[in-house]
């Protein structure tokens, strides 16, 4: 099981992502203490509480102008397409408590495997497989629009024109999915004005994300850190 110290502070999980996330959220905790927004043995619920608090004190995040919402809007403009519709399919391997991870990745990506190499097979290995009531119907979740799913399935579903078998799993917090996109059907371009407030949020996600990734680089810098590397992972969602 790996593991690693926050300042003495030790903590472990059962996979790598998960101890780096763990990691950030013990820095955080760390930090929330050292400001006096949060007491040591603090429930999840004020933990949590103060980990926000502490982030909109602490971590700066620019407003875009609107010539720059403007230029985002244009290089991306597919993104603003109302009306966009994706048939897909998935065979869903459910991460649920006390299941052994790497053992259902591995078993997933043997599925995976095994529908690359055989795609008519992707109903009858659905059907055998997926934890997802869709699995009755060979997999088919039907029309999708954007927004529908969790955003990692959304991400995959939207991220470009492709049809056919998604290349890699699909890891969302329902647990492994092998993705096949059946069909696209195209939207239209919503008006900049429309589009405007949805394109002022993805850049402020952005640059949310950015910031938090600086932030937590800086913490890790003061503090003494030993078996992960927080100047190099993501910055997880406050829990």
């Amino acid at each position: 099981m790996p593991e690693a110290t926050i300042n003495d502070i030790r903590i472990e999980a059962d996979t790598r992502a998960e101890l780096n996330n763990a990691a950030v959220q013990e820095l955080l905790r760390q930090r929330a203490l050292a400001v006096g927004l949060l007491e040591d043995g603090a429930d999840d619920d004020t933990r949590a509480a103060a980990l926000e608090q502490l982030l909109e004190q602490e971590v700066s995040v620019p407003q875009a102008s609107d010539s720059e919402l403007e230029r985002y809007y244009t290089a991306h403009a597919r993104r603003y397409c109302a009306g966009e519709l994706v048939f897909a399919s998935h065979i869903l391997l459910q991460v649920t408590s006390g299941v052994d991870l790497p053992a259902l990745q591995a078993r997933a990506e043997a599925i995976l495997r095994n529908v690359r190499d055989q795609p008519e097979r992707f109903d009858q290995l659905a059907r055998e497989n997926s934890n997802c009531p869709s699995s009755e119907l060979g997999g088919s979740l039907g029309q999708l629009q954007r927004g529908e799913t969790v955003p990692e399935f959304d991400a995959a579903l939207f991220s470009d024109q492709s049809v056919g078998l998604w290349p890699q799993l699909v890891r969302t917090r329902f647990g492994f999915h092998i993705l096949r996109i059946d069909q696209r059907v195209p939207g239209k371009l919503m008006p900049f004005d429309v589009a405007r407030e949805r394109v002022a949020m993805d850049l402020q996600g952005q640059a949310l994300t950015r910031a938090l990734e600086q932030y937590v680089r800086i913490l890790a810098g003061q503090a003494k850190v030993v078996g992960v590397d927080l100047g190099a992972v993501g910055v997880p969602l406050v829990n």
